[in-house]
């Protein structure tokens, strides 16, 4: 099934918005397919500034309304003690929020950006859209990410080439409690790693210390601005380690 196939069935649909690749290409083509698609972000602890950021300005750019819903994702005890299932729970609630916010908006079918590479198995978030009933028509029709960017270049979105993004809570470990100050802290290192020129990198807590993973190529960069790096990580963390362990590209 292609793209609009599907929304010629399913005309009518409020859509997860993140701002990433995968949510801003079914964006993008719900648009050009004639549907009536509204979009949804949630603003949470969970979600940095530049995600925000992304996401108004796609819309605008689309031209697709856009409704930004705030969340106290931290008021739900399942969610701030951090279990290995934290993020059926957060699921749960994220996407409760915006089904809620869409029937009220006449919006029945909430869709998400999930893609044919995205491996379910063992991944509880995927478990809580099940329960919801979240279709994924980019995985339904057959997408995977290397033809979702494909398509997204060829369209002229900005978002073709970014980085895959996790929110900010999977730089905690399972079992450390979530907090505003943990988070806040990893939005900080990382937006100041970006503005070094850095991509595609995680901070990530280890016993008290910025645990720093980059790619390979990086390497250098980071040997380069190595004293401005431990300057200003250790505003938030108790020491700061670099991964030699590169992440994949």
């Amino acid at each position: 099934m292609e793209l609009k196939e599907f929304f010629d069935q399913s005309p009518k649909a409020a859509l997860a918005f993140s701002g990433g690749v995968d949510s801003a290409y079914l964006l993008y083509a719900a648009a050009q397919c004639g549907a009536d698609v509204r979009a949804y972000f949630v603003r949470s602890a969970f979600q940095p500034a530049f995600e925000y950021e992304d996401a108004m300005r796609l819309a605008r750019g689309l031209r697709v309304p856009l409704t930004v819903l705030p969340v106290d994702i931290l008021s739900d005890p399942a969610v701030a003690a951090n279990p290995p299932d934290r993020c059926y729970h957060c699921k749960r609630l994220l996407f409760g929020a915006i089904a809620e916010a869409a029937r009220k908006d006449g919006y029945t079918l909430l869709l998400d950006g999930t893609n044919a590479s995205d491996d379910e198995g063992g991944r509880p978030g995927m478990r809580a859209l099940r329960e919801l009933s979240v279709r994924s028509p980019l995985r339904e029709c057959g997408l995977t990410k290397e033809e979702i960017r494909r398509r997204s270049r060829e369209a002229g979105l900005f978002t073709w080439d970014k980085p895959a993004y996790a929110c900010l809570a999977t730089r905690v470990p399972s079992g450390i409690p979530l907090t505003a100050e943990r988070l806040q802290n990893t939005e900080a290192a990382e937006t100041f790693l970006s503005s070094l020129g850095f991509t595609d990198f995680r901070v990530r807590l280890l016993n008290g210390c910025a645990r720093v993973q980059i790619l390979a190529p990086q390497m250098p960069l980071a040997l380069k601005h190595r004293r401005k790096i431990v300057e200003e990580l250790k505003r938030y963390y108790s020491g700061v380690l670099l991964d030699l362990e590169a992440r994949d590209e």
